[in-house]
């Protein structure tokens, strides 16, 4: 197995940086589209665990659309083949003051593209 090939470390990052944007945003509509529609999908959150495509976009639609920038640090990506990849993220957000954040995706390439199917967000002290 190929590690980090450039072409494809390119395509997720790409898509990764597309969902960061789409985050501070609240694009929910782009956010969507990049979570795979599978009730196997899931998304750790700091609050709440979502369990299945249907749950993150309820999520989604009934998140706040305030105080959602942050400033990321350590941002790792790795690939493993052409078809799999996992992000990995530190943030900090002003609204929590005195935490830093941090972030995993696990990304799969389907036909439709690139699409998340597990995530995992939490918070800890700085």
């Amino acid at each position: 197995m190929q590690i980090d090939l450039p072409e494809v470390v390119a395509e997720v990052t790409a898509a990764f940086e597309t969902y960061e944007k789409a985050l501070v945003s609240n694009d929910v509509a782009t956010l969507d589209a990049l979570f795979h529609d599978d009730p196997r999908t899931i998304r750790y959150g700091g609050f709440e665990n979502l369990y299945g495509f249907a749950e993150i976009m309820a999520f989604r639609a009934a998140r706040p659309s305030s105080g959602l920038a942050r400033t990321l640090s350590k941002t790792v990506i790795t690939t493993y083949g052409r078809d799999f990849a996992v992000a990995s993220t530190l943030y900090d957000r002003p609204s929590f003051a005195g935490k830093i954040g941090r972030q995993m995706q696990t990304w799969v390439r389907f036909p439709e593209g690139w699409r998340v199917v597990a995530a995992h967000v939490s918070m800890i002290d700085k």
